[in-house]
């Protein structure tokens, strides 16, 4: 679903990723995790064209996405993304914000768009809240309405750039309660996280990155259990610990 091939990047003369490789298949769950500054985001966010490369080659269910002749809306319409500080229309109401890409990009029906918003909004749990804006919600429902939002283009794989780290420990919990659900379902997921309960449970492998680089690219229970790089060493007995 996703190849990653080759991929640098860099902002003037720092180098941001180099030469990283690697494949995410259909129905898989990737979590990519490792220090701060370690371009574990930049690396998600090329693979929808968010963040632009200046090496390699990323390809998404067939489609070049750095060939300048890939439209890159239409991918995007396809590649659901969360962000870590939710990105919802502060002015729009909750239903609002999960009609509108549906209407505009995806050309469905008003009355589509709405029913097919709030039966995602049942599903992560705040029907109730349809009529609200998002400064009226928790930031953990917040999220939740990010990731139904996503939902309603009927994404073929989901990306997730820290969707917890903005927010307050009580409310971990629910976001990632959901995206378990996604994972058990079948979702092709690619996970940028620092919680590692999460990745324990629900990822078919580990991406560990440090300095741009990927270190280490292995199944789930061989990273935890015999982690081969020093750093991925240093870096689980840190925040295991805790």
């Amino acid at each position: 679903m996703i190849q990653i091939d080759n991929v640098s990047k860099h902002y003037g003369a720092f180098q941001v990723l180099t030469d990283c490789s690697t494949t995410v298949n259909k129905g898989e769950v990737v979590v990519v995790c490792g220090p701060s500054g370690s371009g574990k985001s930049t690396l998600i966010k090329t693979v929808n064209g968010l963040e632009p490369i200046q090496a390699g080659r990323i390809v998404v269910d067939g489609t070049q996405v750095n060939d300048p002749k890939t439209n890159l809306s239409k991918l995007r319409s396809r590649v659901g993304m969360v962000f870590q500080h939710f990105e919802l229309f502060p002015h729009l109401s909750i239903t609002e914000n999960l009609t509108l890409a549906q209407v505009h990009v995806l050309g469905r029906g008003r009355d589509e768009a709405t029913a097919k918003g709030l039966a995602l909004l049942e599903r992560v749990g705040l029907k109730a809240h349809a009529a609200k804006q998002p400064g009226q919600l928790s930031g953990g429902q917040q999220q939740r309405v990010a990731i139904a939002r996503a939902l309603c283009m009927d994404p073929i794989v989901m990306l997730f750039d820290e969707p917890t780290s903005a927010l307050d420990p009580e409310m971990v919990g629910e976001v990632l309660d959901v995206m378990t659900e996604l994972a058990q379902e079948g979702m092709t997921m690619m996970c940028v996280t620092h919680e590692m309960g999460f990745a324990r449970r629900v990822a078919d492998r580990v991406i560990f990155m440090d300095a741009g680089r990927i270190v280490e690219d292995r199944p789930k229970a061989d990273f935890f259990d015999q982690p081969q790089s020093e750093r991925a060493q240093q870096f689980l007995a840190r925040i295991l610990h805790h």
